[in-house]
């Protein structure tokens, strides 16, 4: 999904969040359960902008029905490398109903996990308010 990508490469996190729909079901890489919803969504999108470091993506695969795309990524958390994808499923409105999230090594996991643990303060705030 080329807007979706143009808004994070761009830093434009709003841009980026107004692609999703309101049910958006998120599915992070370090936590069991997931997300529903724009404002959580977007506020997790907000707290890793400020985690990931050297975030680039590297490579998107798109499908032939132009629903779901694989965007490849690589980032730095403290002196942890990662490699990722963020896996996107566009509904019939266009916009993003699915975003699942996947990283590897798994020292880069756990860095994320404990990274994005500290945030989780600031997230359920963010997500409260956005979600009035």
């Amino acid at each position: 999904m080329q807007a979706f990508r143009k808004a994070v490469e761009a830093g434009d996190l709003d841009a980026a969040v107004a692609l999703l729909a309101e049910d958006v079901v998120f599915t992070s890489p370090v936590v069991f359960k997931p997300y529903t919803g724009k404002p959580v969504t977007g506020a997790i999108l907000r707290a890793v902008a400020g985690v990931f470091e050297d975030f680039r993506y590297v490579r998107e695969i798109n499908d032939a029905g132009g629903r779901d795309h694989a965007l490849v990524f690589t980032a730095r958390v403290g002196d942890r490398e990662i490699e990722g994808c963020d896996f996107l499923h566009v509904g019939d409105d266009g916009l993003i109903d699915e975003f699942t999230v996947m990283v590897r090594p798994l020292s880069g996991a756990q860095a994320l996990a404990a990274a994005m643990g500290a945030q989780f303060e600031r997230i359920a705030r963010d997500a409260r308010e956005h979600s009035a």
